[in-house]
C-alpha cells in the first residue's frame, strides 16, 4: 500500500534543511523503486521549502514509520510535525508529473 508522509518543518529550519539535504536525498534514493511521488512542500513564493510530501509503497504502516525513523531530516529534528496516512489513488494523473518512461 502507498503511505503518504506529510512532514512540516520547524520555523526557521532552512539552514538545517540545506545542510542535511544531501544525506536526505541519498536516503530517499534507496526507496526509489517504491516512490509514487516525493518532493518539498514550499511557501507561496514557490521557493522556500517548508516541509516534505512523500508517497511511498510500504508493506505496512509500521514499515512506513520505521523507514521515517531512519530518515535524516527526521533524525535531525527538522520536522515540527510528521504524519503517516495510508493512501489509495482513485484519480488518473493528468498534470504535474512527466509521463512514465
Amino acid at each position: 500500500m502507498i503511505y503518504i508522509l506529510h512532514l512540516l518543518d520547524k520555523p526557521q529550519a532552512g539552514d538545517m534543511r540545506q545542510r542535511i539535504r544531501p544525506e536526505h536525498k541519498a536516503y530517499i534514493a534507496g526507496a526509489a523503486a517504491r516512490i509514487a511521488f516525493a518532493g518539498p512542500l514550499v511557501a507561496d513564493d514557490g521557493q522556500t521549502m517548508v516541509g516534505s510530501l512523500l508517497a511511498i509503497e510500504f508493506e505496512s504502516r509500521e514499515a512506513a514509520q520505521a523507514w521515517l525513523a531512519g530518515e535524516p531530516f527526521y533524525r535531525a529534528g527538522l520536522y515540527a510535525s510528521a504524519t503517516v496516512h495510508a493512501f489509495v489513488n482513485l484519480w488518473p494523473q493528468k498534470v504535474g508529473f512527466a509521463p512514465a518512461a
